[in-house]
């Protein structure tokens, strides 16, 4: 399974490779491969327990797919601004390259460290494809660019120190480099927008986003610290959690987004969520949808009450929810792609405050949110927390929040690139749905190596053609010019990828499908 993985995540990088054909396409070639072996040597440590933290079981290491994520993102996302001429976020796209690559390489380096013996050739490879990613820095980077990079290389390392230590078991090798690595460049680009608010690049909504990143990931990294020294579970915890909160939202997160925007952020969201009569009707539909999921939640609870104990939701029913996401982000993607890039972040911004109230057992809700959620743990949340909800909501966002809106002036790109936004409903909220409901309840011919099947990767191929073809049709702003040989081979490899990686595959497939489509 690990090798069918591998090989699937060398064919994007090939097929990458192929239509940029520059010097950072081939440092990601290089990477992929010495990442390829490295990963051999995570596994090994996670087998023998020499990890050096608590990584999660039952999943190989993930370090290859994790490793060329943020690398293939910079480079198509540097393609497509130089196409649009917009070189402010050509060299983003350089940047944002350049730092997946050092944090690959730093993971890589890290493994290789802590294997005794010290594995000589992976050794040679590691240093061969490093020396090739830093000379090409060397001659493509800025000092200022240089300077930058090392900056999320210096967050990350901390911030894995901390988060991997306080959370045992809830990420993989692969995982924490991307979400740690994301947090830590979201981070950075904070920083440096506040210190550079004069030159008034970007747009509100843009930093609105980072802001609320940012907010709710310090948040938890100051009461999880307040909480080691007291107990979060009594009601004068629990009090202060919620002064606390008021204080940190109003105090330090409030007056840091008015910087940015140079306007009261309340005020600004209240204008921006009620301009048009379009977007009245978009809220008042999702508030029914978010009615409805709490409605699966409460039910599938009260079946538990009446049934057993032990009663665990079905995959079927988790798919609920992959329905409701995806009846949820269709018609904003179709109608105001603005308003739904920040309702998901404001809805992000819910859903780890919940989570951090059910984690501490905050008063008067935590308690019942541990009860609630309880009933849909599958084998992926093994650790303290419970992350699957957060990761779907994140799979869905994410090619909206990183579709490259500089560099498509009429709001989309060309050719299979308008399909980009789409990337998370396509990959998740139909292909991974559909290969789970058909291949649980009819698959019968299974992978080599995996418990997936043949019949559900098959329908989530037909089913994710079927979706764009229902896209072009309502979706008027979507023009494909003839590229749809490139959208089935992308579609393809992304439902393969489904059947065969161990990582989260909510927040990995929409990553890898909008990478082929902006290719």
């Amino acid at each position: 399974a690990v090798l069918v993985e591998s090989l699937l995540v060398f064919t994007v990088v090939l097929l990458v490779h192929a239509v940029v054909w520059d010097r950072f396409s081939w440092c990601a070639v290089a990477l992929a491969i010495q990442a390829f072996y490295v990963q051999f040597k995570w596994d090994r440590l996670l087998q023998l327990g020499g990890a050096v933290f608590q990584f999660r079981g039952a999943a190989n290491s993930g370090l290859l797919p994790a490793s060329m994520v943020m690398p293939l993102l910079g480079v198509v996302m540097k393609e497509r601004c130089r196409a649009a001429g917009i070189v402010y976020f050509e060299r983003f796209g350089i940047v944002v390259a350049s730092t997946g690559m050092l944090l690959a390489l730093f993971l890589s380096v890290l493994a290789v460290g802590i294997t005794k013996p010290v594995p000589t050739n992976t050794c040679i490879l590691t240093g061969i494809a490093g020396s090739i990613v830093i000379y090409t820095m060397k001659h493509s980077l800025t000092v200022s660019e240089v300077i930058e990079v090392l900056e999320v290389l210096l967050i990350f390392v901390y911030l894995s120190m901390i988060l991997l230590y306080l959370l045992p078991r809830c990420f993989t090798p692969g995982e924490a480099l991307l979400v740690l690595g994301g947090v830590s460049f979201v981070l950075n680009q904070l920083i440096k927008r506040s210190l550079n608010v004069i030159e008034g690049r970007g747009d509100p909504i843009d930093f609105f986003l980072l802001v609320a990143v940012v907010g709710v990931v310090l948040l938890g990294l100051f009461f999880t610290v307040l909480f080691i020294f007291m107990d979060s579970g009594t009601w004068i915890s629990s009090m202060f959690f919620h002064m606390m909160t008021a204080v940190l939202g109003l105090g330090v997160i409030m007056p840091w987004l008015y910087r940015l925007i140079q306007r009261n952020p309340l005020f600004w969201l209240l204008h921006f969520l009620f301009q048009t009569q379009t977007r009245l009707y978009l809220l008042v539909y999702w508030t029914f949808l978010a009615a409805s999921a709490c409605g699966v939640v409460f039910y599938q609870n009260a079946k538990r009450s009446s049934e057993s104990k032990k009663h665990q939701a079905s995959t079927i029913t988790r798919k609920y929810f992959h329905f409701i996401v995806v009846a949820t982000y269709v018609p904003g993607l179709i109608y105001d792609r603005q308003l739904l890039y920040v309702a998901a972040v404001l809805c992000l911004a819910v859903f780890i405050f919940l989570e951090y109230v059910r984690y501490f057992r905050i008063k008067p809700f935590g308690q019942t949110l541990r009860h609630l959620l309880s009933l849909f743990l599958d084998e992926r949340d093994s650790g303290p927390l419970i992350l699957t909800h957060i990761y779907l909501l994140l799979g869905m966002s994410l090619p909206v929040w990183l579709f490259p809106r500089s560099c498509a002036p009429k709001g989309t790109l060309p050719g299979a690139g308008a399909l980009v936004p789409y990337s998370g409903v396509l990959a998740v909220g139909v292909g991974d749905t559909i290969a789970s409901v058909f291949g649980s309840t009819m698959g019968e011919i299974k992978w080599p190596g995996t418990k997936k099947t043949f019949e559900g990767t098959m329908t989530a191929i037909f089913a994710q053609i079927i979706a764009v073809a229902l896209i072009l049709i309502f979706d008027s702003s979507v023009n494909l010019n003839s590229s749809y040989a490139w959208i089935l081979a992308s579609v393809s490899l992304v439902s393969l990828l489904e059947a065969y990686t161990t990582q989260i595959d909510n927040l990995l497939l929409p990553l890898y499908l909008q990478i082929m489509l902006m290719a």
